[in-house]
């Protein structure tokens, strides 16, 4: 789902190896939506402040700390979107939440293409307006950097990651 529009992603087994991991035995949570034996969707999450250099640097530049801050990567492959279900991914998606753990803060974080990128099919449907549907916020201060060769690329570019808030 990666390779679609926005993130056009190139990526290899060898090149997410030579990528730096999240902080070993940081609590992560993952929910998985399957259609019979199929994998169509998956979020991932972890505390920011477990994740990588460019994902929990932008954290500094927050009032609050990082440590409560959950940071989630949530995909579905395009022939399922536009079906509703949405509404139950994200469901069981803030249930990662784990109120025990004294989270404030859950993130999103989506890559920054133009409105008119070449490789932005007609049909898309941007991921940023089902956020704000589900009650995350754009946040302009909160801005990374992570590099990945898009399908287009010889060679890793950076590419501005843009973090979506959502109060808890």
């Amino acid at each position: 789902m990666f390779r679609e529009f926005p993130y056009l992603y190139a990526g290899s087994l060898a090149y997410e190896e030579s990528i730096s991991p999240p902080t070993p035995g940081a609590p992560q949570r993952a929910v998985i939506v399957r259609d019979g034996g199929r994998v169509v969707g998956a979020s991932t999450g972890l505390p920011l402040v477990a994740e990588t250099a460019e994902f929990a640097r932008p954290s500094s530049r927050m009032a609050t700390a990082g440590g409560d801050l959950l940071l989630r990567r949530i995909g579905m492959l395009r022939e399922y979107r536009g079906r509703g279900l949405y509404r139950e991914f994200f469901a069981g998606a803030n249930g990662m939440r784990a109120p025990s753990a004294g989270f404030r803060w859950m993130a999103l974080c989506g890559v920054v293409r133009p409105e008119n990128h070449p490789g932005d099919p007609p049909t898309t449907c941007r991921s940023m307006r089902i956020w704000q549907k589900f009650g995350y916020t754009r946040s302009s201060e909160l801005v990374t950097q992570y590099e990945w060769q898009d399908l287009d690329e010889t060679a890793p570019s950076a590419k501005d990651m843009l973090f979506w808030l959502k109060a808890l």
